[in-house]
């Protein structure tokens, strides 16, 4: 009897651990390579580190731009088509999640000033679909954000609901090349190392219609952003959606994964400082900007040794 029952126990705890870890087969039913999409929960992949406000003896707030012509970048970029079932670009993940009720910020007002403002309220619905109209002219459009066929989403001001416009989504993402991301470098003397955050993200559209080349760069680059989405905002999104494979078909991350590991290649415009200005209002030359951007790097990577002593 004692036999029996110690049998049952086992039994009982072997089928506990069963039903909490459920094991997945690499092949589905019909012998296919079972692709996970979009069956994750978002509390199983976001990660958090705490850390106290007492602890963060220095901290820096810096600006980079994720170029997605790198290859490095390919999986944002990738696939261009919105019609694929299984896999998003990096931009249509964020339409979705605008579509779906995210909350967006303008720029600044002021030319040349790139940094978001998030002290301010978030852009009303009814101004997005402006903002992504594929016709950059204003010639062509009808300019109804409930039917124009130049936007890449609609809104109902009745419903308050938008709708995503596939006709013009390819058009647009051929000239929607970059992210400019607003991070914070901290060092925590509890852990005794240097951190990085992404705190803003903000897609980039070049159109076919302005000379940037012929502007100073930072102006050229405030002319490029389309808006500000607070991170933390957008990694709910990200965390449900697997980026495209790119060599090793079985290693499959997340967006957020993807950020969280800094599996991107970006590069420094700029950083906070007395002067209040960025990398190109002082560079001049690409060469003064390129020597400006490693020193700068090094500076942020030499300050951890510096801070050791706490």
């Amino acid at each position: 009897m004692k036999k029996f029952c110690i049998f049952i126990v086992v039994l009982f705890a072997v089928s506990t651990l069963q039903a909490q870890y459920q094991v997945n087969s690499f092949l589905d039913d019909r012998g296919l390579v079972r692709l996970e999409t979009q069956e994750l929960s978002e509390t199983d992949s976001i990660v958090n580190v705490f850390h106290r406000v007492d602890d963060v003896v220095w901290s820096r707030v810096v600006y980079r731009i994720i170029d997605m012509r790198f290859r490095q970048n390919y999986q944002l970029y990738n696939p261009v088509s919105s019609e694929d079932p299984q896999h998003k670009s990096l931009f249509l993940v964020m339409l979705n999640a605008i579509k779906d009720g995210m909350d967006v910020y303008e720029k600044s007002s002021d030319m040349g000033d790139v940094k978001p403002y998030f002290n301010l309220p978030p852009m009303p619905r009814d101004m997005i679909p402006g903002i992504l109209n594929t016709d950059r002219t204003g010639e062509l459009s009808d300019g109804n954000i409930a039917t124009s066929e130049y936007m890449l989403l609609n809104y109902d001001s009745t419903t308050n609901e938008m709708r995503f416009n596939n006709y013009s989504y390819k058009g647009f993402v051929r000239n929607q090349l970059k992210y400019m991301i607003q991070e914070v470098v901290f060092f925590d003397k509890h852990y005794s190392r240097l951190y990085s955050k992404i705190l803003a993200i903000a897609p980039m559209h070049a159109d076919n219609t302005t000379y940037y080349d012929e502007m100073p760069i930072m102006d050229a680059l405030y002319g490029q952003i389309l808006f500000w989405v607070p991170f933390d905002a957008f990694r709910p999104y990200l965390a449900k959606q697997y980026v495209i494979q790119s060599d090793n078909s079985s290693k499959r991350v997340t967006f957020d994964d993807f950020f969280l590991k800094k599996l991107y290649s970006s590069y420094i415009v700029g950083t906070s400082n007395v002067y209040d200005r960025m990398i190109p209002d002082y560079a001049k030359t690409p060469e003064e900007i390129a020597k400006e951007q490693e020193r700068v790097e090094w500076e942020l990577l030499s300050a951890e040794q510096d801070l050791w002593e706490y």
